[in-house]
């Protein structure tokens, strides 16, 4: 068996071909950013138990936690290569040649291994074309909402994939980041091999924001609303308490906001596959980020 693997391994290589990876298997591409391949499977959506969410809300009121709700059955139908991080500093100055954000987190001896922040949709967007610009074996897009929230919650379906009392072991927020990004890949993997899914930086995902988006959706493969004013972005920060740092929490803003607080990590896809349009026409909104 590892010798026939080993052989069609030294087959694809020859032929040019991006390696398939198995579940959980890790790929590299010509950048070495790592990608995880996710399986494709089933989870719940959204926040089956509502009051749950209220009741770690310090001033909780009627529309908290509304948008999460109703939860419901979604199919991840194809598996799919996640980046095992978010976007790196060192990985944007290389595909972009620039330095958005704060001189003072370039100036870090860490700086390479920093999530990208101050990062817009748009700018997420751009870095998603100029790597397709780059790169001949993979083609690279946003995660869908449903895919960044399966990814997140790794066969959880509670609040959180851990208890919250543990939460430190898995997020950069409020409580232990100092108020300030950190490196990422410095806290716990979640069970499908993904670091910092949770805190750090907020990740901007494909979908236009509907806060009744849950009402009645596609079952499988859902993409969200072919229009919309707001992106959605996901899985709190370095600066949000607890009760913002949870895989259903959602929140959205214009795609031109670039807050310090904004990052994002990509797919990538085979080139020989058929690759989804997650690319819209996108007009403004607002809603501050923590």
């Amino acid at each position: 068996m590892h010798t026939f693997r080993n052989s069609l391994l030294c087959i694809t290589l020859l032929l040019g071909l991006p390696a398939a990876a198995g579940a959980g298997e890790v790929i590299e591409n010509f950048l070495a950013m790592r990608f995880v391949r996710v399986p494709a499977g089933e989870f719940v959506m959204g926040t089956e138990d509502i009051e749950a969410a209220r009741r770690e809300v310090p001033e909780p009121d009627a529309i908290t936690a509304r948008d999460e709700a109703p939860a419901h059955r979604v199919v991840i139908s194809q598996p799919f290569l996640l980046g095992e991080t978010e976007v790196t500093q060192g990985i944007w100055l290389r595909v972009m040649d620039n330095r958005p954000g704060p001189v003072a987190l370039w100036s870090r001896p860490d700086w390479a291994q920093l999530p990208v922040s101050a990062a817009s949709w748009y700018m997420a967007a751009r870095f998603v074309d100029e790597l397709n610009a780059l790169d001949t074996d993979y083609r690279y897009r946003l995660p869908s909402e449903a895919e960044w929230e399966y990814a997140a919650r790794a066969g959880n379906p509670g609040l959180r994939p851990v208890p919250l009392d543990e939460l430190e072991d898995i997020a950069w927020f409020i409580n232990n980041s100092g108020d300030i990004p950190q490196p990422v890949a410095t806290r716990r993997a979640n069970a499908f091999g993904l670091y910092d899914m949770l805190g750090n930086v907020w990740e901007w995902v494909a979908d236009w924001y509907a806060p009744d988006g849950y009402a009645a959706p596609p079952i499988t493969d859902p993409a969200g609303p072919d229009e919309g004013l707001a992106k959605v972005r996901r899985g709190g920060s370095y600066h949000c308490p607890s009760h913002l740092v949870r895989p259903a929490y959602r929140s959205a803003n214009t795609p031109d906001t670039a807050w310090t607080v904004l990052g994002f990590r990509v797919v990538a896809e085979p080139r020989r596959l058929t690759t989804k349009n997650y690319h819209r026409p996108v007009s403004p909104f607002l809603v501050p980020p923590r």
